[in-house]
């Protein structure tokens, strides 16, 4: 209950109601390990990457979770800009 309503507080926050995990899985079937390691240079994506190990580091290091995001959010950007339609919106349907 105590997350009620914030569909209406966070109407145009890309990343809202999508979890890590999801963000990650979309990148890497995206760009693959090998460019999702090109485009951040850490090396859970580089040396041995694996989802749980990505994941443990991602949920306990900001700094590369914000890198994650990031990434997430422009490559939505530039598939919405491309297409001219929402990428989460087709997901959703």
């Amino acid at each position: 209950k105590r997350n009620e309503g914030n569909e209406q507080e966070q109407p145009n926050n890309p990343l809202h109601g999508v979890k890590l995990k999801e963000v990650l899985e979309f990148l890497i079937s995206f760009y693959g390990w090998e460019g999702l390691g090109d485009r951040i240079k850490i090396n859970c994506f580089n040396s041995n990457p694996s989802m749980g190990s990505s994941l443990k580091f991602l949920r306990r290091t900001p700094w590369a979770r914000e890198k994650v995001e990031k990434l997430y959010v422009d490559t939505i950007q530039s598939l919405k800009d491309e297409s001219g339609t929402n990428y989460q919106d087709k997901k959703r349907t």
